[in-house]
């Protein structure tokens, strides 16, 4: 099911059948480097990590759904929403995105964030997203910053055990109509 659509990309959910896809992405260490302090991930871990996502699906609605360019099919990796960790309102989200390394540097990142969300002011209807990343990933902090995100703390991030810069971005105010009728 498809959950949104960008200019080049296409998010849909994952599938226990795309675990080869999940492979691509997750079983690479260097996707995973930034992620997930086990470094390369076994074909087991990334079986647990696309369950996990299926998994926070049905119980929350979003998830870092899979995605694709959608002029030519191709898998791209995976970005959306996902419940918020590091405060108690299970009301809170964070956006973030995963790509697999042929797809860096063409600013896919930043259109997944974008998607993910317009996703998230639209549909859900959300006040506010949260987003965070490795201290040394330079490009996601880039990206996050372009998009609104404000800095608000560093927080502990378990997958890799460091602290992670962490931010806030809220939702755009609404303009009202200044449309004149005739």
């Amino acid at each position: 099911m498809e959950k949104f659509r960008t200019g080049r990309l296409v998010a849909r959910s994952w599938q226990i059948e795309d675990l080869p896809l999940a492979m691509e992405l997750w079983g690479d260490p260097a996707v995973t480097a930034l992620i997930d302090s086990r470094g390369k991930l076994t074909e087991a871990q990334v079986h647990e990590k696309l369950y996990a996502e299926i998994e926070r699906e049905r119980s929350s609605g979003v998830q870092y759904w899979a995605l694709f360019d959608h002029r030519n099919g191709d898998f791209v990796g995976c970005g959306g929403l996902r419940p918020w960790v590091c405060t108690p309102s299970e009301a809170d989200f964070e956006v973030g995105f995963h790509l697999v390394k042929r797809c860096w540097g063409k600013g896919l990142g930043t259109e997944a964030a974008l998607g993910a969300l317009e996703y998230a002011w639209e549909k859900l209807r959300l006040s506010k997203v949260y987003a965070g990343h490795h201290p040394d990933n330079r490009a996601s902090e880039k990206i996050l910053k372009k998009l609104g995100f404000e800095f608000i703390e560093n927080v502990f991030y378990k997958p890799t055990g460091l602290m992670h810069p962490s931010y806030v971005c809220m939702a755009p105010t609404p303009r009202p109509n200044t449309s004149t009728s005739t």
